[in-house]
């Protein structure tokens, strides 16, 4: 009777040391694949949006995002647009799915600041101005942010950039009168050697 109480305590104390053995091992894995989902985003050096038209709009563009040393890096070239100026901004969510779209949310705005101009360090980290379209409808913008990034809270990775009707006054809560949103193009993580190839 002592040797079948002796192997039952032998035999629970080996089921517990193998359960902690498993416990500590698969925490090292989850530990492991979150230090290598960090490096991985910490890597990221180019995102790019492709901005269609919403509803009957025929806005076409491209965006890309390249993180440099004094910031991240935003070029865009656009066609398909009323002459004149148009509220350039990025907005919360990714999700151009909408033809009004109101699904991509409000201005992108982690730090809880208010609407104004890209010169503004207190304004919202997605108010970047305006595009000047031409009399044929194209336009460009450059320009070199240093509140926006590729990690961290201000990535603008998963969010979307929107083109507006009308022109940002820079002033008016909460989105500067800019009117409808005309154009949207969702934000990705690019390859910047097939990027570098264009």
């Amino acid at each position: 009777m002592r040797n079948r109480t002796s192997w039952a305590v032998v035999a629970s104390l080996a089921i517990a040391v193998a359960g902690i053995s498993y416990h500590t091992a698969a925490s090292k894995t989850g530990d492991e694949k979150s230090t290598a989902s960090h490096a991985m985003e910490s890597k990221v050096t180019m995102a790019v949006a492709m901005v269609e038209g919403l509803g009957e709009h025929k806005v076409k563009g491209k965006v890309t995002f390249t993180q440099k040393g004094d910031g991240l890096e935003i070029k865009g070239e656009f066609t398909g647009l009323q002459p004149g100026q148009h509220g350039f901004h990025i907005h919360e969510f990714g999700d151009c799915s909408m033809a009004d779209g109101k699904c991509a949310g409000g201005h992108f705005n982690p730090n809880g600041g208010k609407h104004s101009s890209p010169d503004d360090p207190k304004r919202h980290a997605g108010d970047l101005g305006n595009l000047k379209a031409d009399s044929t409808g194209n336009a460009s913008f450059e320009m070199v942010d240093k509140m926006l990034s590729l990690s961290g809270e201000n990535s603008v990775i998963g969010r979307s950039v929107i083109i507006h009707a009308k022109a940002d006054d820079l002033k008016t809560q909460p989105s500067g009168d800019s009117g409808d949103r005309i154009g949207c193009g969702v934000i990705g993580i690019a390859d910047p050697k097939v990027q570098g190839m264009h």
